[in-house]
């Protein structure tokens, strides 16, 4: 089990530090008083996992705080992604509106981005490498202007078909 094996090596870590084998750099969670009793105390802990919450239980109960921490890894990943493929950048403006128009922007962005996935099954970065050559190029002479639109292999083609569906769900 993973905290077990964290727990060890913290262990490990300390008592090199108290038998002088270790640099003698302040390590941060080392004290040298109380014996093994936080020690004892983290090994009867480990397994166990809790959730501290600052909504009151009328508004929302324990088991659907519970619930909700477990698709907390789909909002995490959706940061990881948001940081880079959509290169949000920190905000250097200081008027709330600014900023409120920033993070609209962002998180308009990131919902988009999350739909492409979720239709398309690919990646963002995936999706925008493959159809980003897709150009249509308007040319202008004497007076008369002519579009021609890309040329679109069939397998990008299925890309846009599906990010293009009809099944809007919200």
């Amino acid at each position: 089990m993973r905290d077990r094996k964290t727990l060890t090596l913290q262990e490990n870590r300390a008592k090199a530090v108290i038998a002088g084998e270790k640099a003698s750099r302040p390590p941060r969670f080392v004290k040298t008083t109380g014996g093994n009793r936080v020690l004892d105390q983290a090994s009867r802990l480990v397994g166990l996992k809790g959730y501290v919450s600052n909504i009151p239980v009328e508004v929302m109960p324990a088991g659907e705080v519970i619930a909700s921490y477990h698709s907390l890894w789909q909002v995490e990943a959706s940061f990881r992604m948001s940081k880079t493929d959509l290169r949000a950048r920190p905000i250097f403006s200081h008027t709330r509106e600014a900023i409120e128009a920033h993070l609209t922007i962002v998180f308009t962005a990131l919902a988009l981005s999350r739909e492409v996935h979720n239709r398309s099954g690919l990646a963002i970065r995936n999706v925008l490498r493959q159809l980003r050559p897709l150009r249509s190029a308007t040319v202008a002479i004497n007076g008369s202007q002519q579009t021609f639109p890309p040329d679109v292999p069939a397998e990008k083609q299925a890309i846009i078909d599906d990010i293009q569906g009809n099944d809007f769900r919200h």
